[in-house]
């Protein structure tokens, strides 16, 4: 091998290694601060974090830089990269905005999706298995963790058939940049929480009633419906979290809760979701 392919080699191994920490580095440190072990305002120090870590300061970087733009960091001109505190605001704003595009997504899905294709067919026998996949969860007499870990891997499943019934790159693209923000995914790891709410079970059966409405007014390709439909299901993420904060027992095991600037909840829950 010549001394240019050698190097060059060794170019794209480094390259490789350094993806490989990187992407470590990354699932780690939002486990770290999801999980509460850094609290707002704290400084991320690089060279501690990389012997914590295990990698080299380059890719930490990368890595950090990649958690600012989630918005669970920010840059201070002088002390580098803190934690940042979430508010409740912040929170409601990234639901709202990914309700937006799921809910341009079920409506591209009405109006464009052409239905006499074999693509179409199978997508959309595709949407109508998760839906009754989903119903078997919500409505299955096994135990609340099985059903709901069941519930919520399907749901994920819909979220992810639905933006591709749309047939948008721009709408994917901006959807997997705003399901990393703080809560705004349709699958924000409340599963824990979830299990110790009475109400969870009501909320996921209305969460159900709205998938198979979102389904339905896509095939009757009625956008305007389907778009509605859309945007006020992404809302029960609030709605979940609403309930978490309210219960003083459960708040700490809501993941990134640390995070939350409010101190003072005492959120006014719908009728519907309060405690009978």
């Amino acid at each position: 091998m010549s001394r240019t392919n050698a190097s060059g080699h060794e170019d794209q191994e480094n390259g490789r290694e350094n993806q490989s920490q990187t992407m470590t580095a990354l699932l780690r440190l939002r486990e770290l601060l999801l999980s509460g072990q850094f609290l707002p305002g704290e400084r991320m120090a690089e060279l501690p974090l990389a012997a914590r870590l295990n990698v080299s300061r380059t890719p930490l970087r990368l890595a950090l830089t990649t958690l600012e733009h989630e918005g669970l960091l920010e840059m201070h001109p002088t002390r580098g990269f803190l934690v940042r505190a979430i508010t409740l605001g912040d929170i409601y704003d990234s639901i709202e905005v990914r309700g937006v595009l799921e809910g341009t997504a079920a409506r591209f899905a009405a109006e464009r999706l052409p239905l006499d294709s074999l693509r179409a067919q199978k997508s959309l026998i595709e949407i109508r298995e998760c839906v009754r996949a989903l119903n078997v969860a919500v409505h299955a007499s096994t135990s609340d963790m099985e059903s709901l870990t069941q519930y919520i891997e399907w749901n994920g499943r819909f979220h992810a058939l639905l933006l591709d019934l749309a047939e948008s790159e721009i709408l994917t693209r901006e959807m997997e940049r705003i399901v990393r923000l703080p809560f705004a995914s349709p699958n924000s790891g409340f599963l824990l929480v979830q299990t110790r709410i009475p109400e969870s079970r009501e909320v996921l059966m209305i969460g159900q009633d709205q998938h198979r409405a979102i389904l339905d007014a896509i095939e009757k390709r009625e956008g305007t419906r389907a778009e509605s439909l859309a945007r006020e299901h992404s809302r029960l993420s609030r709605r979940n979290l609403e309930i978490a904060l309210n219960d003083q027992t459960l708040r700490h095991l809501v993941p990134g809760g640390s995070l939350i600037r409010d101190t003072n909840f005492n959120i006014d829950l719908p009728a519907a979701t309060r405690t009978h």
